[in-house]
């Protein structure tokens, strides 16, 4: 019924130099509904929230919010107007309190324009309450994992009481448990009438979440159809326009000689202790576990980011130290972070120049860079990892998050590591991109790599691993077979020293 709709989008277009990113797009958003909004990365969903929420400023098109015409031009006024939005990639003040970053810009005010600290306690307080999250407002943002921090993303966007919240990739850093209290917010916001829209690439949580389903590819609108009556089948195939059959490729690799051995691994400011495995070449080793239980930590201490306190690394049976990260590139190892904006990507180059940063020697010539080399290899890389973009010259902060992390993947690809250390390599990315990055780990496996690959999805480690090790607590808790194992088997070891 026209009383029920909430928010209508019609005709949106936006064009980027280069490529048009939305084509004529509608979206309609009932009171009171999860309205899921799903596709390939690059398919446009975030673009059409950022022309709703004011970043970007729509070329055409008509966007109305309870039958009125709206056209905001900043996010500050869409919050005043009752939308909010969670983004995908954090972007917090990391050296303030959680409280702090809650009130940000609207800070309770007493006498002579002083901050009421009292008052903005309390309220972080009652908030939190309400929605059932267990953080201290005055805990310093920087010092929580990031599944924290996304809590307190979707606590402040629920704080301006909005009409419409849109959750990007709200879950990508959520751990099971956290999900599930997500999706009890959502429900709350739900019954209270607000309209939600969801993107993610999570099928099991758009069928089991939303109401709706809108269905985009390549900026264009494909479908709406009711969650009930959709499969994941049938989304996959409206997703990519084609069939597709398996999640995972043929596993065709064969694990061979030891490559790596890691022994009494302890690091200095995390709780990882005694910490030993080996991997061997043409093998892809997953890491599960809880969040917090050290997963991240073993990959940045073997890297050398994250500072170690004992402990051996072997790579080919000769010790190496990989006290900085430096040192383990020219050592032979690459290391795929878990957050890309914060640091993954170069926000402000090109993807040329996010391409071949890791192997800039290789391009020096008696003190000049050679840029026919440096275009050639990204044009390689772009090609291999199916990257959107334009040309070589588009800023990469203005591509998908997806797409930002084939960049980082061919990046690492050049430097033609030995061992490849991925920290949820599939972050963000839609179903038919995810199916990419696998067949490329079984790739390098299939050339002898040794592959180390965290993650939070346990089917992805199940259908993409050799053998499984399992961490709870900073400890290791026990390895499983990946061919005989079951997720039950997996999650009781990830509850061994939590």
């Amino acid at each position: 019924m026209a009383n029920d709709v909430l928010l209508q989008m019609t005709g949106i277009c936006k064009q980027f130099p280069g490529v048009k990113a939305l084509d004529g797009v509608s979206l309609t958003l009932r009171r009171g509904t999860v309205h899921a909004l799903m596709g390939e990365n690059g398919a446009g969903k975030s673009t059409l929230m950022k022309c709703l929420f004011g970043i970007y400023e729509k070329n055409s098109g008509t966007i109305e919010l309870e039958g009125k015409e709206i056209n905001f031009k900043t996010s500050k006024e869409a919050l005043e107007h009752g939308v909010a939005m969670v983004h995908q990639e954090l972007n917090q003040a990391l050296k303030r309190t959680v409280m702090e970053n809650l009130w940000l810009g609207r800070y309770p005010l007493k006498f002579a324009n002083l901050i009421d600290d009292k008052k903005m306690y309390k309220d972080s307080v009652a908030l939190f309450e309400k929605l059932g999250v267990k953080v201290n407002p005055y805990t310093i943002m920087s010092k929580m994992p990031v599944s924290q921090r996304q809590m307190v993303e979707i606590a402040k966007a629920v704080s301006y009481d909005a009409k419409v919240i849109v959750f990007d990739e709200p879950t990508s850093s959520l751990t099971e448990t956290e999900v599930e209290h997500l999706f009890r917010i959502i429900n709350m916001l739900r019954d209270q009438g607000c309209g939600i829209i969801y993107i993610s690439h999570k099928m099991e949580e758009i069928l089991r979440i939303s109401d709706d389903v809108t269905i985009m590819r390549d900026g264009q609108w494909i479908a709406t159809e009711p969650a009930a009556e959709l499969t994941m089948d049938k989304i996959i195939k409206l997703m990519v326009g084609r069939e597709l059959t398996n999640r995972f490729p043929p596993k065709t690799n064969e694990p061979g000689e030891v490559a790596l051995e890691v022994e009494g691994l302890t690091a200095m400011y995390s709780h990882v202790k005694d910490v030993s495995f080996q991997l061997k070449k043409g093998e892809i080793l997953g890491i599960a576990g809880l969040d917090g239980s050290g997963r991240t930590e073993v990959l940045e201490n073997i890297f050398g980011i994250a500072t170690r306190k004992s402990g051996t690394i072997r790579l080919d049976g000769k010790e190496v130290s990989n006290r900085r990260a430096t040192e383990s590139i020219k050592n032979g190892f690459a290391l795929l972070t878990e957050e890309r904006r914060a640091t993954g990507i170069f926000g402000i180059l090109n993807i040329r120049e996010n391409t071949v940063i890791s192997s800039l020697k290789k391009y020096m010539k008696h003190g000049v860079l050679n840029d026919k080399e440096m275009k050639k290899d990204t044009d390689w890389s772009i090609q291999a990892m199916r990257i959107k973009t334009p040309t070589q010259e588009t800023k990469i902060r203005s591509l998908s998050g997806g797409n930002q992390q084939k960049v980082i993947l061919g990046r690492w690809l050049l430097t033609d590591p030995e061992v490849l250390l991925l920290d949820e390599p599939t972050r963000g990315i839609d179903v038919g991109a995810k199916y990419e990055i696998y067949q490329l780990i079984i790739d390098l496996a299939n050339r002898g790599k040794a592959v180390i690959m965290v993650s939070s999805e346990m089917p992805e480690l199940l259908g993409v691993c050799d053998r499984i090790l399992v961490m709870s607590g900073g400890r290791l808790a026990g390895e499983v077979d990946a061919k005989s194992a079951s997720q039950e088997e997996i999650m009781t070891l990830a509850a061994k020293y939590a």
